[in-house]
């Protein structure tokens, strides 16, 4: 199934790279109706005031920059958090609080950043160099923080004047600018931070178009119009409420009933309907990220240790884990699962990203080869594997398909589903055999790989461990060349790919249903609604 050309970027264009892996055949993966216009696509007038009820699919957890881990949490941040850099719709780089892209000097070692001046937090602070000082001292120090590994390459900031910061560096990090474009890069005000510390969370104060109203756990999110936002006069909306919808199927009927107006991240089985109804409309956005799972081939005790030799057969054998692979078709799984709705893959990198080479191709399946693999390695068949899944519905569905395909080549594979929460300490922890997992992705390559593929990275819950993977990334990310930087890390997704501690299904598309009412909204790659300049048709 093709999504119809009601499916439509909001203001912009995404481009949906849609060629099949290199030589892996043919793709079932959507296109975008080559008839879509960018931002003449909708010249409406908005008029000021209302409220944007908003349906999300899952509870954030703390609104706290430097410990927030979830991609809900970053769809509230981009609304009143603002960071020193964003991307725009051709996911580039832009200064956001920051007043110009970062000045090198000292070979990449030192990073001077200039600051929009005349800005104020959601409190009335000013927001000048020494409350950028606290906020990045704050994510790269602070014992809890989430953000220490996205900003390793940074030993010192300091105040060069009110309006200019200064970055000391380790060594090159070319990333960093992308890493100040997402929750390391968030500026907290100093005087909720000093009165606030720990418990920031529950009542942020960030430089954003909405400031943080209140919140009731499990329930809603309340953001309201900030007075004290540099640019101000473009804010229409007097109110964002998010109302938390874990359904998918009542995310979708709260949208056509208008109890609200925006639902996001709407199931690909839910599209097709949102569709057909004439006053609702679909825009796509996301690609950025990717799904699949992780197979324990080294984690024996955590994540962030050691590596270690795990007893089960596909941990010792690479050759069960190619078999494995190769039992999987990836464009059956499209279908069957997410009505072809998403972009079928073998690599974390996206297929139109200037940072990926050409010459990446992805595997058919090869059900022959696959049973032939099984038989050579000379373990009894059917061969016991256990699949562990977060317990929503597309989930287990995705789950059983893999299971009902690998069983063809002699695997018989045990589903067993937890909490999602609960399958993320499984896999950092080790205590996994094969574990459904995806990331929402970054418009830096590096933010797709360093912790996920590298050794004792802490979202590394394959344990994979291998020079070939580690150095080309490691050299990639002190490279400022394009295409020296692809060929690295092409490099070190193919060595990924031989050992397969990751085997990639495809890169997560978003669908955001809106009603026909609502104009202004911004959704690119990253998957993240910005209603800076959204409101209700005049």
């Amino acid at each position: 199934m093709r999504p119809s050309p009601k499916v439509v970027a909001a203001l912009v264009t995404l481009p949906l790279a849609l060629a099949a892996c290199g030589g892996g055949g043919t793709s079932s993966t959507p296109a975008a109706p080559s008839s879509i216009a960018s931002a003449s696509a909708d010249h409406r007038p908005v008029k000021a005031g209302g409220t944007l009820n908003i349906a999300l699919n899952a509870d954030p957890d703390a609104l706290d920059p430097s410990i927030s881990t979830t991609l809900v949490g970053r769809e509230v941040f981009a609304n009143m958090c603002e960071k020193l850099y964003d991307i725009d719709a051709s996911s580039t780089l832009i200064p956001q609080l920051a007043a110009a892209m970062p000045e090198l000097s000292d070979g990449g070692r030192e990073v001077t950043i200039k600051l929009r001046e005349g800005v104020k937090f959601n409190d009335g602070t000013p927001l000048d160099a020494e409350a950028v000082k606290k906020s990045l001292d704050r994510h790269r120090t602070w014992e809890k923080s989430a953000r220490q590994a996205d900003l390793a390459a940074v030993t010192k900031v300091e105040v060069v004047d009110p309006a200019t910061i200064k970055l000391t560096l380790t060594q090159p990090f070319t990333p960093l600018t992308a890493q100040l474009a997402d929750r390391a890069g968030m500026i907290m005000s100093p005087k909720a931070l000093e009165s606030e510390g720990d418990n920031f969370g529950a009542g942020p104060v960030c430089v954003g178009p909405f400031k943080f109203a209140s919140r009731t756990s499990g329930s809603q999110i309340v953001l309201e119009k900030s007075a004290e936002y540099y640019d101000a006069a473009k804010v229409k909306l007097d109110k964002l409420v998010y109302k938390i919808i874990v359904d998918p199927n009542v995310r979708a009927a709260n949208l056509k009933s208008g109890d609200v107006q925006v639902a996001d991240q709407l199931a690909t089985n839910t599209v097709a309907g949102v569709q057909s109804d004439p006053n609702l409309t679909v825009v796509s956005g996301g690609g950025l990220g990717y799904y699949g799972f992780q197979i324990n081939i080294g984690n024996a005790s955590g994540s962030t240790e050691k590596p270690g030799p795990i007893d089960t057969p596909l941990g010792k054998s690479p050759e069960l884990r190619e078999a494995f692979e190769l039992a999987l078709d990836r464009d059956a799984i499209n279908k069957a699962v997410y009505n072809g709705l998403h972009e079928v893959d073998c690599y974390p990198v996206p297929l139109d990203s200037p940072y990926r080479p050409k010459d990446l191709t992805c595997p058919k399946r090869d059900l022959a080869k696959a049973k032939q693999l099984v038989q050579a390695s000379g373990v009894p068949t059917p061969i016991a594997v256990t699949l562990a899944t977060p317990n929503d519905a597309v989930n287990q569905r995705l789950a059983q398909v893999i299971q009902s395909m690998t069983k063809e080549a002699g695997f018989n594979v045990s589903v067993q589903t937890a909490e999602f929460v609960s399958v993320l300490e499984q896999g950092k922890a080790g205590k996994f055999d094969v574990l459904l997992s995806g990331w929402s992705g970054r418009v830096d390559p590096d933010g797709n790989l360093t912790n996920l593929v590298t050794t004792q990275g802490s979202n590394n819950y394959a344990g994979m461990s291998d020079p070939g993977i580690d150095d080309p990334i490691k050299q990639a990310a002190a490279e400022t060349d394009t295409a020296k930087r692809a060929e690295l890390y092409g490099s070190a997704m193919k060595k990924a790919a031989e050992l397969r501690g990751v085997v990639y299904l495809y890169h997560n598309l978003y669908y955001l249903g809106m009603h026909k009412t609502v104009a202004g909204v911004q959704y690119f790659k990253d998957g993240l609604p910005r209603y800076v300049t959204a409101g209700f048709a005049a």
